[in-house]
């Protein structure tokens, strides 16, 4: 990758930022889990379980708001290149004062997708704001992280010590 500092790959020998070239990276199967949470009080969180929220399913939206976020990940992240997306998994679960999102998404590509799934799980958790906003506006976004990574030429990452706790209750 001609003008390219390992350390600082988007930018050129000039300093200036550009989309790393990936011309000849191989094509490798990739896949990223993100997980993320929305913090909120146990009445919202019941509110949804109940299937009383007024502006509907918010957690069929938040799904759909991922997948739509995972596709057009490139529009968002400036330096982040279009990727053939294969595969996108999305659960979103309550607990007793918050809501946890993990998205999974898989391609073959000569990329990584982890910036698909940081991306999906933000959207996902934005829309949940949005749609409940009326009912705590002091809900607070966290522990969006990736978890794992695997494939191409650094290899895997798995988190060893999520800050994420967001198994522990029910998922829609």
């Amino acid at each position: 990758m001609a003008g390219t500092d390992e350390h600082f790959p988007h930018l050129d020998s000039g300093g200036h930022v550009h989309l790393v070239d990936v011309a000849d990276k191989p094509v490798s199967r990739r896949r990223a889990v993100a997980t993320g949470r929305l913090m909120t009080r146990a009445d919202v969180v019941a509110l949804v379980k109940a299937g009383r929220a007024p502006k509907g399913d918010v957690l069929a939206v938040a799904r759909v708001a991922a997948i739509q976020a995972v596709k057009r990940t490139s529009e968002w992240i400036p330096l982040a290149h279009p990727v053939p997306v294969e595969h996108i998994a999305v659960e979103i679960g309550l607990d007793a004062d918050a809501f946890w999102v993990q998205v999974a998404v898989e391609t073959t590509a000569k990329t990584g997708v982890e910036m698909e799934a940081l991306t999906g799980v933000s959207a996902a958790l934005l829309t949940l704001y949005d749609m409940l906003k009326a009912q705590d506006r002091g809900m607070v976004l966290t522990d969006i992280q990736l978890e794992e990574k695997t494939g191409g030429r650094r290899g895997e990452f798995h988190r060893q010590h999520s800050r994420s706790t967001h198994h522990s209750s029910d998922s829609d």
